[in-house]
Parts: C-alpha cells; sequence; structure tokens
C-alpha cells in the first residue's frame, strides 16, 4: 500500500483549517488511511485503498478533508483554460503504447517543498496505480524549452540518441536499457517490443522516452520554473485521463492555471484533462437496506456532499478526480464512512446459529497447505480480466467466458475462466527475481455455459526456471494427490498454452480434473518470458465432488 510523506503545516494551509495531530488519526480514517508516524512537522501516512490515487498527494488529501470538515461541498473546483497546445499521436505507438493524455501547469513558481511533493507523488502513482509504469507512466517538463506541437510515435531502437536524465552522455535507446538504471529497472515493459515510444517537440528536441526516462536536457524540472509541461502515457486510454485529471487537480489546488492539451489521434482526436462528471442513480431504500439507518433526504444529500460528489434527487455526479465508481453500492460505502460506523448502533441478535467452515473449503485449504509444503508461493490476482490475457496471449480460442457489460476498463473486462494466464502475468512482472520462480494461485473461476455463469474452485501451479520441465510439474501433481489419498489417471492431450507431445490430461474416477505440461515457447515469447516453465491447473470442485 502507497506510504507518503507530508508536512502538516503545508496540509493545514491547503485544508484552510489547523489540524492538530490527535485529530489527524481520525481524519484520516476517511481517506482509510492511517497516520504511521509524526516526526516534528513531518507525518507519513499509509494509504489502505489503491483505487483512490488521488489522495497520494497532499493536496488531494486536502481536496477530500475540505469535504469532511465541512469547508468545501460536492465535486471538487477546477477551471481548465483552452489552449492551442496540440500533441500528435503517430499511429506507430498502436501496437506498443497506444494512449496518451497532457496538460500545461502556468502561474505559478515551483519552490523545493512542491517539486519534492510533486517528484514523490509522482513515484507513487506509477508505482501502486501504473503498475510500476506498465499500466500508467507520467513525466513533467519545463515547458518553456518545448516548441509544440508536440509528436508522440514509436521509432527503432537504434535510430535515435539523447543525454537521458542524470548522465553525461548521449545513449541510444537500446543502451538506455542497458545502461542507465531506470532502463535496467523498467526495461522488462518493452520486452520483444520492436520500436520504443518516443516524445519529441516540433524542432525534433527528444523530451523523454516513456515509460523509461526524460531527456535531461527537455525533461528536468528545477526550482523557479513557472510552465510545466505534464504527460501520462499507457496501454487504456481510461486510466491515462485519470492520470491527466488527478495531476491537473494537483497543480490547480497550488494556485496554477491549468491549460487543455488537444490530443490528435488519428481515429478521434481528444482534448485534455477533461473534468466531466460520471452519473450514478442511487436509491433511498437501498441506502436504508444496506446501511440499515434511515436517513432523511437532507442527511443523505449532506453525506454525499461531504464525499465531494454532488448531488441533485438521488442522482450522483462523479468527480473526474475518481474511476472507482463502479455501483451504487460504492456511493452508499462512502455515505456510511461520511456518517461513521461508529455512530451505526448495532441491533440485538434476533437469531442464533453455530458458524462453520464449509467442507470443500476445508478440502481447499488442505490442498494449499500441501503445495505450502513443496515450497511453492502463493499469489493473488484480480478475479477481473480480459480476453487479451486469457486467450490470445496463452494461444487458445475463446472456451466461454462471463463478460462485463459496462465494465470500466477494458483491463477488468470479463471474469477469468481460469487461473494459469494470470500465473503467466505474475512471471511477467517478474523477471527481475532471482529463479526459480514456484507459485500458486487459488481462487474462483466463472464459465459461461450456454449463457449461465457457472462457479469453480481451482487451482493453477507453475514453476519456471532453467530447468523446469514436464517432470518437476509431475512430480508435483504426483505428490499432491498421495498426500489426498487419491488415485488418478493420465492421458496425452493436445492444448494450444502447452508444447505438444508434452502435455496431458488427469482424471479422476472417468472425470477429467485437470490439464499439465511445459509452456509453449510461443505463450513464453507473449508474455516475454526468457525462462522455461511449466504447470497445472487442477479443477478443485470438480475433484471434490468426485471424491464423495
Amino acid at each position: 500500500m502507497p506510504t507518503c510523506t507530508f508536512s502538516l503545516k503545508d496540509l493545514n494551509l491547503l485544508v484552510k483549517k489547523t489540524i492538530k495531530e490527535s485529530e489527524l488519526k481520525d481524519l484520516l480514517a476517511y481517506a482509510k488511511a492511517e497516520l504511521e508516524c509524526v516526526d516534528g512537522d513531518e507525518i507519513t501516512v499509509q494509504f489502505n485503498d489503491t483505487n483512490l490515487p488521488y489522495l497520494w498527494s497532499v493536496e488531494g488529501l486536502a481536496v477530500f478533508l475540505r469535504g469532511v470538515l465541512g469547508r468545501e461541498k460536492g465535486v471538487p473546483d477546477i477551471k481548465i483554460k483552452k489552449s492551442d497546445y496540440k500533441l500528435n499521436v503517430d499511429s506507430s505507438v498502436k501496437s506498443v503504447r497506444p494512449h496518451i493524455s497532457a496538460f500545461v501547469a502556468k502561474g505559478k513558481k515551483l519552490d523545493e517543498h512542491f517539486l519534492a511533493q510533486l517528484i514523490q507523488m509522482q513515484e507513487k502513482f506509477c508505482e501502486a496505480y501504473g503498475r510500476r509504469r506498465e499500466k500508467i507512466a507520467v513525466g513533467v517538463y519545463p515547458a518553456k524549452k518545448i516548441v509544440f506541437p508536440v509528436t508522440y510515435k514509436a521509432v527503432p531502437p537504434r535510430s535515435v540518441k539523447f543525454v537521458p536524465l542524470e548522465f553525461m552522455k548521449e545513449l541510444d535507446l537500446l543502451q538506455i536499457l542497458e545502461q542507465h538504471p531506470a532502463g535496467k529497472e523498467y526495461a522488462w515493459i518493452l520486452k520483444g517490443v520492436k520500436k520504443f515510444p518516443l516524445l519529441m517537440d516540433y524542432q525534433k528536441e527528444i523530451l523523454s522516452f516513456p515509460p523509461i526516462i526524460n531527456s535531461d536536457k527537455m525533461g528536468k524540472l528545477e526550482i523557479e520554473d513557472d510552465e510545466i509541461f505534464f504527460e501520462a502515457t499507457g496501454t487504456d486510454l481510461d486510466s491515462v485521463n485519470l492520470a491527466a485529471n488527478i495531476f491537473a487537480q494537483l497543480f490547480y489546488e497550488r494556485g496554477f492555471e491549468v491549460f487543455s492539451v488537444n490530443i490528435g489521434y488519428s481515429r478521434k482526436p481528444l482534448t485534455t484533462p477533461d473534468f466531466k462528471t460520471g452519473t450514478i442513480k442511487i436509491k433511498k431504500d437501498d441506502v436504508a437496506r444496506i446501511l440499515g439507518i434511515d436517513l432523511k433526504d437532507a442527511e443523505v444529500k449532506k453525506l454525499v456532499e461531504m464525499a465531494r460528489y454532488d448531488f441533485s434527487s438521488y442522482s450522483v455526479a462523479i468527480p473526474a478526480i475518481r474511476k472507482d465508481i463502479m455501483h451504487p453500492v460504492d456511493v452508499v460505502e462512502d455515505i456510511a464512512i461520511m456518517y461513521g460506523y461508529d455512530n451505526i448502533e448495532s441491533l440485538p441478535l434476533e437469531t442464533y446459529t453455530t458458524g462453520g467452515t464449509f467442507e470443500l473449503q476445508r478440502f481447499v485449504d488442505k490442498v494449499r497447505e500441501i503445495l505450502v509444503g513443496q515450497a511453492y508461493q502463493e499469489v493473488a490476482s484480480p478475479v477481473l480480466s480480459n480476453k487479451e490475457l486469457l486467450f490470445n496471449k496463452m494461444n487458445i480460442k475463446d472456451f466461454g467466458c462471463v463478460e462485463i457489460k459496462n465494465y470500466e476498463s477494458l483491463t477488468y473486462s470479463v471474469v477469468r475462466p481460469w487461473i494459469l494466464p494470470e500465473l503467466m502475468d505474475v512471471l511477467m512482472r517478474n523477471k527481475h527475481v532471482d529463479y526459480p520462480q514456484r507459485i500458486f494461485e487459488q481462487g474462483i473461476v466463472s464459465v459461461n455455459k450456454d449463457g449461465r455463469a457457472v462457479d469453480y474452485e481451482r487451482i493453477a501451479v507453475l514453476t519456471c526456471h532453467a530447468k523446469a520441465d514436464y517432470t518437476e510439474i509431475r512430480q508435483a501433481i504426483d505428490y499432491l494427490f498421495r498426500m489426498l489419498g487419491v488415485e488418478y489417471d493420465i492421458e496425452d492431450a493436445d492444448h494450444g498454452s502447452f508444447i505438444a507431445g508434452r502435455a496431458a490430461r488427469v482424471s479422476v474416477k472417468g472425470k477429467k480434473v485437470a490439464f499439465i505440461g511445459e509452456i509453449n515457447p510461443v505463450v513464453l515469447n507473449s508474455f516475454g518470458v526468457d525462462m522455461p516453465a511449466a504447470a497445472f491447473e487442477l479443477n478443485l470442485s470438480d475433484l471434490f465432488s468426485a471424491l464423495k
């Protein structure tokens, strides 16, 4: 979880109220955050919700607390000025890093404190919300050096050279990945890519090599700079636009004027940042039913506006610095937070039952314990995923998944029907970690069967290192079944995710419960994994029912 350091004096100035240290702990609870330590004027705060990145800056936290304290209400104010600034997007970035947003902030001089806070927010945002820069990376530049329009395109790695930030010599893009500390740390993001993203201005001066490093000449902010160019690049358009909105609000809170940038996509031009509010309807009856308290209309309105929404006749306007509101229950949760959970009275129990663990869950837990005993490390991934990861990268056809009708992001547009792709994704994100990597994940999957969602408990197990092979993963499943006292049959099978002739199906009492094999090099290459891997995935629900 993100941990940020702020100045309490600075926070008080932005909140427009003196908050005592003794009050701060309770106030941070409204933001799902904890006060970790206080060192004089310096406070360290841990945020426990990664879906609210706007809070990770002192400016964003101040916006939120002004609502909680009644200093302001409703959607936070911001004025975006139209401009002639233009950023052209070349079609060459489509297959690499297709999306970008931008703005220009003017009118105030950067001081040492704000620059340090800006850098902290940039790092926390890219690391936690941007998934270590893979999903989103942001850059800031002294705008006075830039001659617009700016161009965003992809180029061959050896075709251009520039001096990267904090370096003394020119390097081409491939050399940056090999020699620069940032290049070494984030090179995995561009694994297998033939062309690399590049930002340059009208005079062909290179601004940066996103998501890796800025140019030392054009991309180094300094104290006293009073015009700042901001850009965010990434793989998801909504997330990239959210980044621009959050940072624009940050600059606006510091007294800067924010100017829009016209993004010249070939398919459909956009102007960013875009502060149009989203809208969601909630029902008074749902508020009462979920919270167990009967609030008057005026009370609901007050609590909703404290949480920095606008409210009119149970229609709620969502601020553009938030993209986490997917259902009316999300708004009801914020109402509960603003009301205060401690203020909701507990009702006496009217019925008494004895709780217990489901038999299937006890079986699942036993399987997990056996795998931990084999030195496999458990990981956890989102239940929501996307078809590109689940099928295309795994070299198989769509075999039926549950699709989200009104998804917020293409990244989370379907419910996963199997788990092994998630483990491959974990490998891709952890190429910097030492091998061998032996991991497993257990969880629910959902399969679309004749238009009906059917849920199963499954477990996927994977080993990856220089000598990983079918024999090793077969030994793992042999040991698992032996410890469970299960006899099984195994037969050769074809599966696009595995090497032909090195894959098999596992059956128990005539019921197919698992597949096992060595990962196909096509799949390894699609995830940019250099080491051999072998895996099996077991349907625990089917195995459990077969043993009954």
